[in-house]
């Protein structure tokens, strides 16, 4: 029999749909899901971006260019301008999702057997996608007792070696809702300077910021036009996971056209998403006020409920909409299996993210889950005490 390659072996399964047998198989037996599982928001789309498609006259379903279409990158341009990031068109490369935007990062910043630092826990298929590339990604601990803040710049600086092509960081962070001070990007930009480093920041979540804080993006740090690199996607920011549109931001000429290759060889992005997403950029300011108050008051919930759970420390999301809960128990992964195929409340159960698989140290996470808080609030609270009563017997 012919065989895989060991490249495809070596691909980390995802920690957030790797346990979707068991939900569906829940399902199948009468029991109710609440999922906790998947950042997918029931925040509404914006209507003007479903209008742009269902009222679209095209009468051939054409290719885009290979960048993406020109009107929608001018219109991003003019997005970020507002948001204090100043780019052109063409430092724009429209991709299929944020996904495929990191992909294209990783072809182009780095060959076999180098080398990319992330602080963890960090999105887990950020090491698919290294994986995939051959490249190695090298962790540096964020501690949930700090609220996963930066770790100091010294433990960067101790894993730095010839290998090492880029820092890698999520800003706000999935999965755990850490938003990176001014002063920690500061930090970075001095050091991917000091070490001539590229500095990656995936900031899908740039509008989901809370208690008054602002995003600052790595694009608005002076000097680091060679060595910034956005990853984005309309995906969270305007609930349009189905779309699949991202893009890949950065003044580095050469990145951008070696980025560019890439883009050539899937041959563009999809027609119709990026209609959709071009019409999306017109969404009203108070969508965003809206939707961040909604946030704002779920993520109160949850913390406040899980806190009151006896042996559960939980770091406190300053954005996105994730957070990691540390439980009094032994392993995560059993946890979440067992309240999905063993554990009903009034039939209904609760579908977590064993945290596990946001960690590249081996044995790191284990005891943790991460939540996101895409529910509305009657839900969630729901699924809080469901989690509560699940804790009490499984460790029983």
């Amino acid at each position: 029999m012919p065989l895989v390659s060991q490249k495809g072996l070596n691909m980390p399964e995802s920690p957030i749909r790797k346990l979707v047998p068991f939900a569906e198989a829940a399902k199948k037996r009468g029991a109710k899901v609440l999922h906790l599982n998947i950042g997918q928001p029931d925040i509404k789309t914006p209507q003007v971006a479903l209008d742009a498609v269902k009222n679209n006259d095209l009468e051939v379903l054409a290719y885009s260019i290979t960048e993406g279409s020109e009107t929608y990158r001018t219109k991003l341009a003019a997005y970020y301008d507002k948001n204090d990031i100043h780019v052109s068109p063409e430092d724009i490369i429209v991709t299929t999702g944020g996904s495929e935007a990191l992909s294209f990062v990783m072809g182009s910043i780095a060959d076999a057997g180098d080398e990319v630092i992330i602080p963890e826990p960090f999105y887990a298929n950020y090491n698919g996608f290294a994986r995939g590339s051959g490249v190695n990604v090298v962790p540096v601990i964020s501690r949930i007792e700090d609220n996963f803040a930066l770790p100091p710049i010294e433990e960067f600086e101790k894993l730095i070696t010839t290998k090492t092509k880029a820092i890698l960081i999520c800003n706000p962070g999935n999965p755990t809702g850490y938003l990176y001070s001014n002063e920690e990007i500061e930090d970075l930009a001095k050091m991917v300077k000091k070490h001539d480093l590229f500095l990656v920041a995936d900031e899908v979540y740039r509008e989901f910021t809370y208690d008054g804080a602002e995003h600052y993006s790595i694009l608005q740090e002076d000097g680091l036009d060679e060595h910034a690199i956005i990853v984005d996607s309309v995906s969270k920011r305007y609930s349009m996971c189905g779309a699949r549109i991202g893009c890949l931001v950065s003044k580095n000429k050469n990145l951008i056209k070696t980025a560019m290759k890439f883009a050539q060889a899937r041959l563009s992005p999809p027609t119709y998403a990026q209609i959709a997403s071009e019409a999306a950029l017109e969404t009203p300011q108070s969508y965003f006020d809206d939707v961040k108050t909604e946030y704002v008051g779920r993520r109160n919930l949850l913390i406040e409920e899980l806190e009151k759970i006896d042996g559960v420390r939980v770091a406190k999301p300053q954005g996105a909409f994730y957070c990691i809960a540390e439980l009094p128990i032994a392993d995560a992964e059993d946890f979440a299996q067992w309240l999905l195929e063993d554990f009903r409340v009034d039939n209904e159960t609760v579908m977590v993210a064993p945290a596990g698989g946001f960690y590249a140290t081996k044995g790191l996470g284990k005891n943790q889950i991460r939540i996101a808080y895409v529910l509305e609030k009657e839900s969630l609270k729901r699924a809080v005490n469901i989690l509560k009563e699940a804790l009490k017997s499984y460790i029983g």
